[in-house]
């Protein structure tokens, strides 16, 4: 008797943990059941993926989504169909919403948001402050939290954790990896003066690579000193990779698209606000020394910081403007673009986008395509060209940094938990997202 299943994922090129070839996916009760020949098996729905590369499922582990408190900029449900358009089956989302995330009644109210709203499966960070270092063994236990995040710099209010017993105070608490956007606010403060008005150039003055680094080697002599994992967000500088590269015990990395692709002072002069971001965009030499960090294995995953303002806001005159680019839509094409200009392997891709993913947060059912996993599944035309444009952005915002460049690669189909929630650029099955698992709060 053939065997049966709810979807057979059929006739694509399957690239995974055992390398890439040609196989079938066959999906039960919303995990992956089967990878192999299943041709004389049938199953209540066939997707034919002849000519496609059949990925895990793409999970982008840093986006800010504004709600609640920002959603002229972006909300659960426009952000989280940017992302599935892109290809992402997975976001986690930052705490820097108002109000902050930062106790259990915020991230419920979150939870509560994402509800039969989001497209995409998800998890939210728990902001780590002076305030609440004390109870974030707790917070960072709760269902739906995919762990704690702290501002060394480049944020305001409670959030920001600038001093060294401030950060120690935090990971003292905390047992699960913690995540650090790392800039040392007191040299930002003191070179802020730096700023020319209205001259996007001077940015990365301002936020300069010492910034970056003196931050990150104050955190990762506390972290070592009390025995705790870190995840250093958007690493921008090459001085980083090679000392990170020294420290990978206790620090994994994260690498945006937009820091691998754009470089200063060019962006800055065409794209103005558009390219502002925090860590800013720096030089073509520092761009090169983080593909340096994909080559030598430093870099673990692939975030977008996925950060929208709306453009009105971006044109105003620097240093008014705000920073943060939308990019959750993007990663996916970008990353299959600098695949097929020969910067990294396909292998190597998938390894940023899903399997990294999995390591580092240690996620309970995804970011693998094998047996026993969620059925999360991004299928990808590697032939596909099309253009970037600000037309075809789903965020709020409607405009991306991205606009005009031609992506070599395009996600044809986004499927989660075994349902085809994106097909040729049309959502096609609304709000399905859940919680994501983490194997450390399982019987949270």
């Amino acid at each position: 008797m053939p065997e049966t299943f709810d979807l057979i994922v059929r006739g694509g090129e399957v690239i995974n943990h055992a390398g890439r070839g040609s196989a079938d996916v066959g999906v039960r009760g919303g995990k992956i059941a089967a990878v192999g020949d299943l041709s004389q098996a049938s199953a209540g729905e066939v997707f034919d993926a002849a000519g496609l590369l059949v990925m895990p499922g793409v999970i982008d582990t840093q986006v800010h989504f504004r709600e609640p408190g920002m959603e002229w900029k972006e909300d659960l449900e426009t952000g989280s169909r940017a992302a599935v358009l892109g290809g992402v089956v997975a976001v986690f989302e930052m705490p820097n919403t108002e109000p902050t995330t930062t106790d259990g009644d915020a991230l419920a109210d979150k939870l509560a948001r994402a509800a039969n709203r989001m497209h995409c499966d998800h998890a939210f960070y728990m902001g780590g402050t002076h305030e609440n270092a004390a109870f974030l063994g707790e917070l960072e236990r709760l269902p739906g939290c995919c762990g704690v995040k702290v501002f060394m710099g480049a944020s305001t209010g409670t959030l920001l954790v600038q001093d060294d017993a401030g950060v120690e105070d935090v990971l003292r608490h905390t047992n699960r990896r913690a995540t650090f956007h790392s800039e040392d606010e007191y040299r930002l403060a003191d070179r802020r003066p730096l700023a020319r008005t209205g001259d996007w150039t001077s940015h990365p003055e301002v936020r300069d690579e010492v910034s970056a680094m003196q931050s990150t080697e104050r955190l990762v002599r506390i972290a070592r000193n009390l025995g705790k994992r870190i995840h250093v967000l958007h690493v921008t500088t090459a001085q980083e990779i090679a000392y990170l590269a020294a420290h990978k015990d206790v620090a994994t990395v994260e690498l945006t698209p937009q820091h691998l692709t754009l470089a200063g002072p060019e962006a800055y002069e065409r794209l103005k606000g558009y390219a502002q971001m925090n860590p800013p965009i720096r030089s073509a030499e520092h761009r090169a020394g983080l593909w340096i960090g994909i080559a030598n294995g430093v870099a673990d995953v692939i975030g977008s910081d996925h950060a929208p303002h709306t453009s009105e806001e971006k044109a105003r005159p620097y240093p008014a403007s705000p920073s943060g680019m939308p990019g959750v839509q993007t990663l996916l094409p970008v990353m299959l673009t600098h695949v097929a200009e020969g910067r990294l392997s396909l292998e190597r891709l998938v390894d940023l986008t899903s399997h990294g993913a999995n390591r580092v947060f240690g996620l309970a059912d995804k970011g693998r395509l094998a047996v026993g996993y969620d059925a999360d599944l991004t299928l990808v035309d590697l032939k596909a060209r099309r253009m970037l444009s600000h037309a075809h952005m789903a965020s709020r915002v409607g405009w991306t940094p991205f606009d005009g460049m031609e992506a070599k690669g395009w996600p044809m189909a986004t499927i989660i938990r075994g349902r085809v929630v994106m097909r040729d650029d049309e959502i096609i099955a609304e709000s399905l997202g859940q919680p994501v698992r983490f194997l450390e709060t399982l019987a949270a």
